[in-house]
């Protein structure tokens, strides 16, 4: 068949649009923030080389862990209303072509990482292969699969911090325990807004299994209340000032009340709700403890 450079050139915007939706840029626009994060409270000396490899390094890691997760789970988003157009089981990428093309990034970005700092690139490592060899086969076997989950969604302001000062310590771990506890009612929330979703993708999410929302409710109330001293002894830390420890405190309690609403109402609503506030949550945390330092 004769190809028309025509045509190519016109499916080509499409085709790197496809490509940049494996690599999920939301979320890997998340994750970097968190990385940077670490970084700029990690009390080290700045320095801009490292500094962008740590970026670039956190973004292709974290886009090409998105695009493997999308080529093994292509036969379960094929099944799922929210995730059906998604490029490979749309039909619009070959699952082979997903599946190198989240190699490639990895690669890419564990060397940048390691030219960053090792310690990060091991972290990178350990984030990269949680979830995509641990987290991903056990969302269709166990409920637990969100809880295992939140560990390489808080690696990422460890691997910043290692970054700045080439070692662990309770500054770091506090940062890990942020993200780990606020993915949970995250997350849980969405669980339960597609919750339909995930049955017929056959996820035995906690949001699935619990048909009255109790747990699930209970859950919630419960990481939200363990956030609010872990934002707190985070900040000691990492040296944040007055302001941030109110602002945690000011932030915590509305996310903890929003929490309580869900275990209360148990609807959508209330889930939507949650999952709102908790997309305010984070940034605005994460921007109290750098500036305010």
């Amino acid at each position: 068949m004769e190809v028309v450079p025509g045509a190519a050139l016109a499916a080509a915007p499409a085709r790197a649009n496809d490509y940049l939706e494996l690599a999920k840029p939301r979320i890997t626009f998340l994750v970097v923030i968190t990385a940077a994060v670490g970084y700029a409270v990690g009390p080290g000396h700045f320095d801009a080389a490292v500094f962008f490899a740590l970026v670039a390094g956190t973004a292709l890691v974290s886009g090409g862990a998105s695009a493997l997760n999308q080529y093994r789970e292509r036969a379960t988003d094929a099944l799922m209303e929210r995730t059906r157009q998604r490029p490979v089981p749309a039909g619009r990428i070959a699952a082979e072509d997903a599946r190198a093309f989240g190699l490639i990034l990895c690669g890419g970005g564990l060397a940048l990482l390691f030219a960053a700092e090792p310690l990060s690139a091991w972290l990178g490592l350990a984030a990269l292969g949680s979830y995509v060899l641990v987290y991903t086969p056990m969302k269709r076997v166990s409920s637990l699969c969100t809880v295992v989950g939140a560990i390489p969604g808080a690696l990422p302001p460890m691997m910043g911090w290692a970054a700045s000062r080439g070692t662990l310590d309770a500054g770091a771990w506090g940062l890990f325990a942020i993200l780990f506890f606020w993915q949970l009612p995250h997350f849980l929330a969405i669980g339960w807004m597609f919750r339909d979703d995930y049955a017929r993708g056959g996820f035995p999410m906690l949001t699935v299994t619990d048909q009255d929302g109790s747990s699930t409710g209970r859950q919630m109330v419960l990481y939200s209340a363990a956030l609010l001293p872990v934002t707190l002894f985070a900040g000691a830390f990492v040296s944040a000032g007055r302001f941030y420890l109110w602002g945690a405190l000011l932030l915590g309690l509305v996310f903890l009340g929003c929490s309580a609403r869900f275990a209360w109402a148990r609807s959508v609503t209330a889930a939507r709700g949650l999952f709102l506030v908790s997309i305010l949550y984070l940034p605005l945390l994460l921007g109290l403890m750098v500036f305010d330092r």
